[in-house]
C-alpha cells in the first residue's frame, strides 16, 4: 500500500503557478494533480501483455484485504502499469527464472478512487472486521497518523507495484478464497497466518506494522535474505523499495511523477490502445 504522500508538483510547476489568479491557481493546481479520465494514457499496459509469465494475485479486487470489500475501482484482477515498469520488471522476472522464482503482484497502478475508499475506511472507526489480521497492534484512529492511510499514493501515478516473489512449482495458494485456519495476525508464523505461496518474508502483504519495514533488525534469517534478495533484484531493474513497506516498489525515472489517474482496473480502459 502507499503510505508516504509524495510531493505533488515540480518547482516549474510552482512558478507557473505563481502568476495565476487564486480562482485559476486552485483550477490548475487540481488538474496537476488528478486526471479523472475512464480511458488510461497510451503508454499504461496490461503487465501479462508484457509478461504473462508473473502470477497476479491481485488482492483489492478480492475481499480478502485490509477493508474486508472489494474496493472501489477494481473492476478486474489486473496488473496495469506504465510500460516501462512494465518492462522492468519482465527483465526482473528473466533474472528470477532461471534461478526458480517467480515474481508476483498483490496490486499495480491504483485508481484515485480506490484510495478514496481507503480514507472512507480509516475515518470509520466503527469498522474492525480485519483488524485481527492485518492491524491488531494498531488503533484504526492512528492509521493516518502512523502513516498507513494517506489521500494520495504513488500507485495511482501507475509506476509502483506490490509484489513478492514465489518459489517455481509451489502449489498456487492465492489467498482470494479465503484463510484456510482460524484468523491469525499478519506478522504470525507463515505457517499460522494466511496461507500464501509467498517465499517468506517475516509478515504476510499489508501487514501495517513495524515488523513490514523492509530493515527492521527483529527480521532475520531466511526472512531477511527473502527480503533482501527481492530489493536487490528489483533494484538491479531501476526499482526503488519504501523502506516501511518490504512488498512496495516505484519504478524510477516516473513517467508519470505528479499526476494521479482515476481510470478504472479494467481491460476496458486499454481497449484503445
Amino acid at each position: 500500500m502507499k503510505k508516504r504522500t509524495p510531493p505533488l508538483v515540480t518547482a516549474a510547476a510552482v512558478l507557473a503557478l505563481g502568476s495565476l489568479t487564486p480562482a485559476a491557481h486552485a483550477t490548475a493546481t487540481a488538474a496537476a494533480h488528478a486526471a479523472p479520465a475512464s480511458k488510461a494514457p497510451a503508454d499504461f499496459v496490461a503487465l501479462s501483455s508484457v509478461d504473462p509469465s508473473i502470477v497476479q494475485d491481485m488482492r483489492y479486487a478480492t475481499k480478502v484485504n485490509f477493508v474486508g470489500r472489494r474496493i472501489d475501482g477494481y473492476r478486474e484482477p489486473l496488473c496495469i502499469l506504465t510500460r516501462p515498469a512494465a518492462e522492468a520488471l519482465h527483465r526482473a522476472q528473466a533474472e528470477l527464472l532461471p534461478r526458480g522464482y517467480s515474481l508476483k503482484v498483490y496490486d499495480c497502478y491504483r485508481p484515485q478512487r480506490a484510495v478514496d475508499h481507503f480514507v472512507r475506511w480509516a475515518k470509520d472507526l466503527d469498522d474492525e472486521r480485519m483488524k485481527a489480521e492485518f492491524y491488531p497492534r494498531v488503533a484504526k484512529d492512528r492509521l493516518f497518523a502512523d502513516g498507513y492511510i494517506a489521500e494520495k499514493s504513488g500507485h495511482s501515478r501507475g509506476s509502483t507495484v506490490d509484489l513478492t516473489i514465489v518459489e517455481l512449482g509451489s502449489p498456487s495458494t492465492g489467498a482470494a478464497g479465503g484463510p484456510a485456519r482460524p484468523v491469525r495476525p499478519c506478522y504470525a508464523p507463515q505457517g499460522e497466518r494466511r496461507p500464501d505461496d509467498s517465499a517468506d518474508m517475516g509478515t504476510g502483504f499489508d501487514c501495517f506494522d513495524t515488523l513490514a519495514h523492509t530493515d527492521d533488525p527483529r527480521i532475520e534469517g531466511v526472512q531477511r535474505a527473502n527480503r533482501q534478495f527481492l530489493k536487490a533484484t528489483l533494484a538491479g531493474e531501476g526499482f526503488v523499495n519504501l523502506p516501511e513497506e518490504w512488498w512496495h516498489f516505484t519504478y524510477k525515472p516516473e513517467t508519470y511523477p505528479d499526476t494521479y489517474f482515476d481510470f478504472p482496473v479494467a481491460h476496458r480502459s486499454l481497449a484503445a490502445h
